[in-house]
């Protein structure tokens, strides 16, 4: 970055008006105030605007200060995925539903710009975690997640059998719909609507949580990030209806599971960094997210 030059790069969610809209206006407004803005080249012909096309990948980002995101916590796992390798900071407007991963609403937008130009913000950095996929003992995949990665039936009719270990030890063998590993900031997504624990995102550590599993010992588990979680798809008595499973990273990145194929989690070597704007306790966004009724306040 040249001396006093700024750049941001946007990612929006052009399916949506409203983000297109806010879009045009994220850009008007930093030009005006002499921060570059570059949008990125399969979004540019819908934003119709005249800022420069950045490719999504780490040399592009190099002089790139905010990953500005304008859209839901879907628009922000695709920011996640351009920004992370290049280790620049995820600034997100919520123009979706819940919007946990956001740090401001629409209506907030002029104040974002304002904090943006003022360089008023502070980073932190969320865990992430990598998965390997083995088959016979050879690595045959390889990906990350921010959120989780879970491994899931194809079929809906028939439960998986899977063996789960932990740091290189058995812990059980369950029929189940699938298994989530998921981050502490994953723990407000699939993790919590599996019946997960929500797991406050400064702490480091790992989930596990079986998805509607038969079994009388199937409970959420939260190890330390120093765990190795292991998965191993087991034979179902019928190989020939047996297709194994399907493994999705941040609902985004697939990856098919045949039988005897072993899913390997850990902590994840790049974590995704934040912009933050307030300095409000994780509690006061659990309230506003979930509408949580809390009498006397």
């Amino acid at each position: 970055m040249g001396h006093g030059e700024r750049n941001v790069l946007l990612v929006v969610h052009t399916g949506r008006q409203v983000a297109l809209d806010a879009a045009r206006d994220t850009v008007a407004r930093l030009s005006a105030s002499g921060v570059g803005v570059r949008v990125l080249a399969g979004e540019a012909g819908e934003l119709e605007t005249d800022a420069p096309v950045c490719a999504a990948d780490a040399q592009a980002l190099e002089d790139i200060e905010l990953v500005v995101v304008l859209g839901g916590d879907g628009t922000m796992l695709r920011g996640a995925e351009v920004a992370r390798t290049a280790g620049v900071p995820l600034l997100g407007v919520n123009l979706g539903r819940v919007g946990f991963l956001a740090e401001a609403e629409y209506e907030d937008l002029a104040f974002v710009v304002d904090r943006i130009v003022a360089r008023d913000y502070t980073v932190e950095e969320r865990m992430t975690v990598d998965v390997e996929v083995r088959l016979d003992g050879q690595v045959v995949d390889r990906s990350w997640a921010l959120n989780e990665a879970s491994v899931e039936k194809y079929s809906r009719e028939r439960m998986l059998e899977v063996l789960v270990s932990i740091d290189g030890r058995p812990l059980s063998k369950w029929g189940c719909d699938g298994v989530i590993f998921a981050t502490p900031t994953g723990s407000t997504a699939y993790n919590f609507s599996a019946g997960g624990p929500i797991v406050w995102p400064d702490l480091d550590a790992l989930l596990l949580v079986p998805i509607s599993a038969h079994a009388l010992f199937a409970r959420p588990l939260v190890v330390s990030p120093h765990s190795l979680l292991a998965l191993e798809l087991q034979p179902n008595g019928d190989d020939a209806a047996s297709k194994g499973a399907v493994m999705w990273c941040d609902g985004r990145r697939v990856i098919d599971l045949p039988r005897g194929a072993r899913v390997e989690v850990r902590h994840g070597a790049l974590p995704v960094r934040f912009a933050r704007l307030h300095r409000a306790p994780f509690t006061d966004r659990l309230v506003a997210k979930f509408a949580l009724p809390v009498d006397g306040w």
